[in-house]
């Protein structure tokens, strides 16, 4: 998804969220400033489907609640409040049961694209690692060929994990998922 650009006016929380509950267009907050995100490609949808599909009966399992594209992400990091709509968002903290966001997730997966993955990489990198202390892995997804990279927290820091043919893991779920099958929805893979 694609930030266009921001409203003049800054909103509190409550407009915000009033707005997207009633609104047709979704929407990411940042610190009082609304911006509205486009449609995603046919690439992007099947990836994130894939992928969803890969982790779905996992997640079931252990009791945690997946969801792609129209859940928020609320989290407070540097001074700035925020909402943001992952691809993928696990959520496993049984009191984390808020019916419009999650602010305790265990997953965050974005799909890149040429427009989003500079915030991708950059601000929502920054602002998952440093605002959300129940994150475990951050995943992006590279559309254009396998390639998958996983931010995974350890007892002290982030380590970053580069994975383009085989299988990787996710924590969060105890689940080793195969690269080929995030994309194998793809003619081109």
């Amino acid at each position: 998804m694609t930030p266009q650009t921001a409203s003049q006016n800054s909103l509190t929380i409550e407009e915000y969220l009033s707005g997207e509950q009633d609104g047709e267009l979704r929407h990411e907050y940042i610190g009082g400033e609304v911006y509205a995100m486009t449609g995603a490609s046919r690439r992007h949808g099947l990836i994130v489907g894939a992928f969803f599909a890969a982790l779905h009966p996992a997640a079931r399992a252990k009791g945690c609640q997946l969801f792609s594209n129209d859940m928020k992400v609320h989290l407070h990091h540097a001074g700035v409040e925020a909402f943001y709509y992952p691809d993928l968002l696990l959520a496993c903290d049984p009191d984390d049961h808020d019916d419009y966001f999650v602010t305790r997730p265990c997953l965050i997966v974005e799909v890149l694209s040429a427009t989003t993955e500079r915030i991708d990489r950059r601000e929502k990198l920054y602002a998952y690692t440093g605002g959300l202390t129940s994150l475990r892995e951050y995943v992006l997804v590279a559309q254009d060929r396998p390639h998958i990279e996983i931010y995974r927290r350890t007892d002290t820091d982030w380590i970053h994990e580069i994975v383009e043919r085989e299988n990787f893991h996710l924590d969060c779920l105890g689940l080793d998922v195969l690269v080929n099958s995030v994309y194998e929805d793809l003619e081109d893979f």
